[in-house]
């Protein structure tokens, strides 16, 4: 079987968040001797120089955006085994950052025709054509109406992820017709219009073959009005399509044994790991004391994040014996809180607004205790990051938090993390105190921890579920998968 991953990011090439993390390591999960999984995104500027040397050139073409022809270049790259595949057109994709621009309709717009485009000509005919989040969402639509025709994608099948239903590519009506080259008969409620406009994740909703999105819960979740984003209605109407598969990590990628950012590499030495954290204190200028739990929160600094609840807790949370290092950027008033508040307690917050990928793994390893209480998490990475660290996770129960982090239980010494269910600040102050009352418990801390070590949530599991949704989606079969 072949498979073909479009997406707006690839690690290690391109990353602003998850997206990039899942494109990055699930095709290398999924591919095998009876799957040849391959991946294509924009060439970017930012893209590092080194790797766009080993890029070879092998396509010139063009495809329409709306009454216009542009130019498709295509250059591609075999790393880790898999082959990566580079839109290459310096009018859309030369630029500083990959998203935020007036023209992201078209840039988008031109990206999933340019890879339709590309695919005859490269001699690589998928059988699944795997799209993901809304940059990436036009194509179902597209095979359905440009290219409903064409005899080399007869046979092929649409699998559209959801990574964050929040963000959705809404643009105004004329798109429809200026970029998409369609006419008002695709500008209805059951396609691609959305309150008079056009929206392009809705697209992929609507007429991809099978949904998924990252976690079992979320899948629920986003049936709902609170969580579905104003298309709740239509998720709704393809439950029967619509499949939630919880996300990974690459266990490669992220391994403390072999992190070339740790002074102190570990498997699952506690010794080792509070040495890693009195480095830590020591460089921060913190109180260098093994015994003093220090809690880590590394995020975006936005209210999806339950930054909201920690602020409002902050004082008296600083109250108990513990030390706070926040990395992480986002709104202002946020970063300004916690810089004041690293100011006010110099001993006892350490504050970096800004994204270091090595700081993060020193704070993942040296930290106790990791907080990510958020509003709504479609899956989340860094409880899963924190999990391979050893830093226990303290989540509000959605999304993937939920599917990933059991809340430990005295009695029965089961569970890997903390929960509360309210989106409630005295319940995150509640639940925060509990997870120290444990960790000053060495009896019951050891058999949190060793409960971490039979944690595992790397790629492997959720890999096989993709591959049975693969062959049951081509075979057209009644699909078994479903969460």
């Amino acid at each position: 079987m072949k498979v073909l991953f479009v997406a707006s990011e690839c690690t290690p090439f391109i990353k602003t968040g998850g997206l990039a993390d899942v494109v990055g390591a699930l095709p290398k999960e999924l591919q095998n001797e009876d799957y040849d999984v391959r991946v294509v995104i924009p060439k970017y500027e930012g893209i590092r120089e080194d790797l766009k040397q080993q890029m070879t050139h092998i396509y010139s073409g063009s495809a329409p955006v709306g009454w216009r022809n542009q130019f498709v270049g295509v250059e591609k790259l075999v790393k880790d085994g898999i082959t990566f595949y580079f839109i290459d057109n310096e009018y859309y994709f030369k630029r500083e950052g990959l998203y935020g621009y007036y023209d992201d309709a078209e840039r988008f717009a031109y990206f999933n025709r340019a890879v339709l485009e590309m695919l005859p000509n490269i001699d690589f005919q998928p059988d699944i054509i795997h799209c993901n989040d809304w940059q990436a969402s036009l194509i179902p639509l597209f095979l359905k109406t440009h290219y409903h025709d064409s005899s080399f994608y007869e046979e092929t099948k649409t699998v559209f992820t959801i990574h964050n239903l929040k963000y959705q590519g809404i643009f105004p009506k004329e798109v429809l017709y200026e970029l998409l080259g369609l006419g008002d008969e695709h500008f209805t409620v059951d396609s691609i219009e959305f309150h008079g406009n056009v929206n392009y994740l809705k697209s992929g909703i609507s007429h991809a073959n099978v949904l998924t999105t990252v976690s079992e819960t979320y899948a629920k979740e986003i049936q709902n009005p609170y969580y579905g984003e104003q298309l709740d209605g239509l998720l709704r109407a393809r439950s029967e399509e619509l499949y939630g598969i919880v996300n990974g990590i690459d266990y490669e990628e992220y391994d403390p044994m072999k992190d070339e950012n740790l002074s102190f590499p570990y498997r699952s030495s506690r010794i080792k790991k509070q040495k890693n954290k009195t480095e830590l204190q020591e460089q921060l200028g913190l109180q260098v004391d093994e015994e003093i739990p220090m809690i880590a929160i590394v995020t975006r600094l936005v209210e999806q994040k339950g930054i909201d609840l920690i602020t409002h807790i902050f004082d008296d949370l600083l109250q108990r014996n513990v030390q706070i290092v926040l990395l992480g950027t986002g709104d202002y008033h946020y970063e300004q809180f916690f810089r004041e508040a690293a100011n006010h307690y110099p001993e006892k917050v350490s504050t970096h607004i800004t994204f270091n990928e090595g700081f993060s793994r020193r704070l993942y390893a040296a930290s106790d205790l990791f907080l990510m209480p958020s509003r709504f998490e479609p899956c989340g990475l860094g409880q899963l990051i924190s999990l391979r660290y050893f830093s226990v996770p303290i989540v509000r129960e959605t999304g993937g938090l939920v599917d990933t982090v059991q809340p430990f239980d005295e009695d029965t010494l089961e569970g890997n993390g903390f929960s509360f269910t309210n989106y409630n600040a005295h319940d995150l102050l509640f639940t925060i105190n509990r997870a120290l009352t444990i960790y000053n418990d060495k009896a019951l801390w050891t058999s949190l921890f060793n409960n971490i070590k039979k944690s595992n949530y790397s790629w492997n599991k959720s890999a096989k579920e993709y591959l049975n949704l693969y062959d049951q989606v081509v075979n057209s079969s009644k699909i078994t998968v479903k969460s």
